[in-house]
């Protein structure tokens, strides 16, 4: 007790701690009528509604809004856990984590949400994801958020605010953690390694959407058809599929698309990247699936076989389209005359024999193509390329159909 007394010195830390004993709370929020004993405590706990963060870990570049969440924060890199269970022997980082615990042993559940059995102190908070209440609106967009520091981060959205930028690539982000995050891609750090596999992310994120593969959990259904997923975002474009969305639009063809992967993949058409190229021949790739396809041509590899008349394939995708032949299965079909077609890639084609679209031009006099394969049939035109060879007499041609017909020559 003469301890206590000695260290506080000044009589307004004598007022301040009585007020602990006597349940005074003098400090009351003018945003939720929260009332608090410490000004120090109002003054932390403000930032919550007006999403100030001002204590940062020099570690990550966490920002948080109170000195005590970076105290526990720091905990999540130094392993600390200062809360020994004395039962068991679990040690936990957080008195509260400690304390919940304890009444497992105890079988006392004095905090439990009604419509999910678990226990937590903050059971209030936890009940808004039941009642569904969000009183802070976006002005902007009238999004809704249950925090207004939620809704303070959202609103950086429509301003366009990204302060914190990556200076190897230029990156912008909205919070400094989001560029620590992203600067491990530069740096190569993966400090979150898989316990199943070893594998290693630059996020932890990422690791528990990994780990997922190994213990077959998928939290995330469609309420249309049933069909679950690993991640949010693969349900989101997945439900596209039954709504028809396409947000994602291509500045140069207009062409619409569900996901943005999907645009960005066909955006290389119109740039002609294709950053993918086989060693074995030279062919160029757009993406990376394609090439890994193409070296069966080269290994000679055809794990697909047909069951129906034994004929084998090097792509999984080749066989389906066979099998159609035997079943006559035509699921591509042309909503303006009728014509249907076992591939949707010749409905596509189809399809600009009413359109009218020819997307592929020639870079050297401008003639345009509705087929990809036809424009590099053109080609051979300007580079004087023939490389089909008449065995017989050495007459080379550009087209293999001209090599056929030429070769009838000799047999007749």
């Amino acid at each position: 007790m003469i301890g206590m007394l000695e260290s506080l010195q000044h009589e307004s830390d004598l007022l301040q701690h009585d007020q602990i004993h006597t349940g005074e709370e003098p400090y009351e929020c003018n945003e939720c009528r929260k009332t608090f004993s410490l000004k120090q405590n109002l003054i932390e706990h403000k930032n919550m509604h007006t999403g100030e963060k001002s204590h940062e870990c020099t570690e990550c570049g966490k920002v948080c809004s109170r000195v005590s969440s970076l105290t526990l924060h720091l905990r999540s890199h130094t392993g600390k856990k200062a809360y020994k269970c004395n039962k068991c022997g679990k040690a936990f980082s957080q008195k509260e984590n400690f304390l919940s615990h304890q009444k497992h042993h105890t079988g006392e559940k004095p905090y439990e949400c009604e419509k999910v059995s678990i226990q937590m102190p903050t059971v209030i908070r936890h009940q808004k994801n039941h009642t569904g209440t969000k009183p802070y609106a976006c002005k902007e967009c009238g999004k809704a958020f249950n925090g207004k520091a939620y809704l303070t981060e959202h609103e950086k959205i429509h301003t366009g605010e990204k302060p914190f930028e990556c200076n190897q690539c230029g990156r912008a982000f909205t919070q400094k953690q989001y560029l620590v995050k992203h600067q491990n891609i530069h740096t190569g750090k993966k400090p979150f390694k898989c316990s199943e596999c070893g594998k290693a992310f630059s996020q932890k994120e990422n690791l528990i959407i990994h780990q997922r593969i190994h213990t077959g959990e998928k939290p995330y259904e469609c309420k249309g058809c049933g069909k679950a997923f690993i991640q949010k975002s693969s349900l989101i474009r997945h439900q596209r599929s039954h709504t028809g969305e396409k947000p994602y639009t291509c500045k140069e063809c207009g062409k619409a698309f569900s996901g943005k992967s999907n645009l960005t993949e066909h955006e290389k058409i119109h740039i002609g990247e294709k950053p993918y190229k086989c060693n074995e021949c030279g062919t160029i790739f757009r993406q990376k699936q394609y090439l890994i396809k193409h070296h069966n041509i080269h290994t000679g590899e055809k794990p697909y076989e047909c069951n129906k008349c034994g004929k084998a394939f090097s792509r999984i995708t080749s066989l389906i389209v066979h099998v159609r032949i035997h079943t006559g299965d035509k699921p591509y079909e042309c909503k303006v005359c009728g014509k249907a077609f076992c591939q949707s890639s010749s409905l596509t084609v189809h399809m600009r024999s009413h359109t009218g679209e020819k997307p592929y031009g020639c870079n050297e006099c401008g003639k345009a193509f509705s087929q990809f394969s036809t424009l590099a049939l053109h080609m051979r035109i300007h580079t004087g390329e023939k490389p089909y060879q008449c065995s017989e007499c050495g007459k080379a041609f550009s087209q293999k159909s001209h090599h056929i017909r030429h070769q009838r020559i000799h047999t007749h």
